[in-house]
């Protein structure tokens, strides 16, 4: 079935939902005018759907290998990788001063959002230089930026982030993996990564490795970790690549899915690297890259969701199968089938505009300076990133029960979906991880983040009342229950908290979800409360609105048995012991 980039989506959220108008306002990205930013996802468009897409089956049959110490990536996917550098994907959001475009996070979101949905596993390998760009835009010294960000931006060379290691998983403080100064400013950096994406592969000239490791007098847990570049070929005196490091793909994790995606076990036997940052500033810089990269998960996940739905959509106008109540030819014309594509499209909408709202707010944090705005990015990625991923899975597995017994079959392709996004649920952070994050660091301000949140919510639905009064009540009602639980939250102690963390997100991202669905159908039925919405007159019966029904009806009441979940405590899951959960 052939992708469609759903471009126009893009632009209606930018305009109607996360108001990109404010971005493109700013001194800073006052180039990112309605016009530049429109030539340039449909022109990203244009590489998914032609260039991407064909890749996603080959890249599941045709896995990466290694051979011999090289990784073979899978046909088609150098040449496309190609397309994405020359089109000066990788580093849209990136510093001019480096090659960079110098565009606005959230138009960078959309183009992976559509590359996510057209192959993914191929996607990951800008996602991750991505990652590294910022890093080291943010904290290496002027040399190295000098020798790496050039090459990274252009593509020419890739970026990865090593942090994980057999013991030492989401406990990053207990990594092992050692540096030693050799007295000439760089370090010899030795241990073993495991998971490591894009660990290595035959179409760039480079792969640069930001990897965390201790100094001999780091002190133990995240406090004595330092960062270190260190590059498969150590650049020359003319930064280009020369001698060989001592460092090695030890093999490739057999994965569930992301088959041609290389996910390497990486050794590093004294290998040249050279400090990011500060000593024992590791975690520092490397949460500026596992920020960036949280959001660009989340956003995968909503791209799975894309494809996964667009792909459902088109079986069920083709599939024959039963009578249906109002005479259709297909399945299309069940009530049930009907249900999961309505619940699909509106859940993908909902993670969407979440995503593309977090986004918005790093733009304008990033242009202005402003804590609020930095406070509000720092609540909305946990949400962006945990709803995303459970959206893409949610999705890819409706996707499946659409197909019937032909989605168990994986020549239809509709598998691949929910085997390649089931591990964004587990990295960058688990979403569990996600959600302790949001009731617990987030919340440090005592809920003050959330409280202006909500208030805007509740003031928007309350404007809305005259327009779409029976949505708007719902959307005011839903806020008004989340800020009650928020209240009780943050006066929980911190482990009563982390139990009912995960139904607290879903919760906060299903108000979320729906405050942007009422937007939509208020931009749809012109209403006065949002800027530049016009269209198609006063009763809000077009697209927009007939999907907010959907999400606003059906998916937002679960809200509230979220709620009391979220607020049940610890107690009586400690109280369980071995022989209660049948150990």
């Amino acid at each position: 079935m052939p992708f469609r980039a759903p471009v126009a989506d893009y632009r209606f959220i930018l305009d109607h939902v996360a108001d990109f108008g404010r971005v493109a306002a700013t001194d800073l990205f006052a180039e990112a005018t309605p016009e530049t930013v429109e030539a340039i996802l449909g022109e990203a468009g244009k590489l998914c759907e032609n260039a991407l897409a064909p890749l996603q089956r080959a890249g599941d049959l045709k896995p990466a290998k290694l051979e011999n110490g090289v990784v073979r990536t899978t046909p088609g996917f150098a040449e496309a990788y190609g397309q994405i550098a020359e089109g000066g994907w990788v580093a849209i959001s990136a510093s001019p001063e480096n090659g960079g475009m110098g565009l606005p996070l959230s138009v960078t979101t959309c183009v992976n959002d559509m590359m996510s949905a057209a192959c993914l596993s191929l996607q990951l390998n800008p996602l991750m230089t991505q990652g590294q760009i910022e890093a080291l835009e943010h904290h290496a010294s002027d040399a190295l930026k000098a020798v790496y960000l050039p090459k990274l931006v252009s593509g020419e060379w890739c970026g990865t982030m090593n942090l994980t290691e057999p013991q030492a998983g989401s406990d990053v403080g207990a990594l092992s993996t050692k540096a030693a100064p050799n007295g000439d400013g760089t370090y010899a950096i030795t241990g073993q990564k495991i998971y490591i994406s894009w660990g290595d592969n035959d179409f760039s000239a480079n792969v640069c490795h930001l990897v965390l490791a201790r100094l001999p007098d780091g002190a133990p847990g995240t406090k004595g970790i330092s960062l270190f570049m260190v590059p498969k070929f150590i650049p020359d005196e003319s930064g280009e690549p020369g001698q060989r490091n001592s460092l090695s793909v030890v093999s490739l994790e057999h994965k569930m899915g992301l088959h041609g995606s290389p996910t390497a076990v990486m050794s590093y036997d004294g290998a040249t690297g050279w400090l990011v940052g500060e000593e024992h500033g590791g975690m520092k810089a490397m949460f500026t890259m596992m920020n960036n990269a949280r959001l660009g998960v989340g956003v995968q996940g909503i791209g799975v969701a894309e494809g996964a739905y667009q792909h459902a959509l088109a079986y069920a106008q083709e599939r024959k199968q039963g009578k249906t109540p109002d005479g259709s030819p297909t399945i299309f014309g069940h009530a049930d089938v009907r249900r999961m594509l309505a619940t699909m499209r509106a859940q993908t909408f909902a993670a969407r505009s979440i995503a593309l709202s977090c986004a918005v707010a790093l733009d304008m944090a990033r242009a202005t300076g402003d804590a609020d705005w930095a406070a509000r990015a720092a609540l909305l990625t946990p949400i962006a990133k945990a709803y995303g991923t459970d959206t893409g899975i949610e999705v890819a597995n409706a996707g499946m029960q659409v197909h019937g017994g032909m989605g168990f079959i994986e020549e239809t392709g509709a598998a691949q979906y929910l085997r390649d996004v089931r591990v964004t649920a587990i990295y960058e952070g688990t979403n569990g991880i996600q959600a302790m994050d949001l009731v617990g660091r987030k919340m440090m301000d005592k809920g003050e983040a959330a409280w202006r949140l909500l208030e805007e919510i509740q003031s928007g639905a309350e404007a809305a009342r005259g327009t779409l009064p029976e949505l708007a009540g719902a959307v005011w009602d839903a806020a008004e229950e989340l800020r009650e639980a928020t209240e009780r939250l943050v006066g929980q102690e911190m482990q009563d908290r982390f139990a009912g963390a995960v139904p607290y997100l879903r919760a906060f991202a299903l108000v979320l979800g729906a405050q942007a669905h009422l937007a939509a159908a208020l931009a749809e039925a012109g209403g006065p409360e949002v800027a530049g919405g016009g269209g198609i007159g006063g009763d809000g019966g077009g697209p927009r609105t007939r999907l907010a029904r959907v999400f606003i009806r059906r998916l937002l009441p679960e809200h509230g048995a979220l709620l009391a979940h979220a607020g049940a405590g610890a107690g009586d899951l400690y109280a369980l012991d071995l022989e209660d959960l049948g150990a």
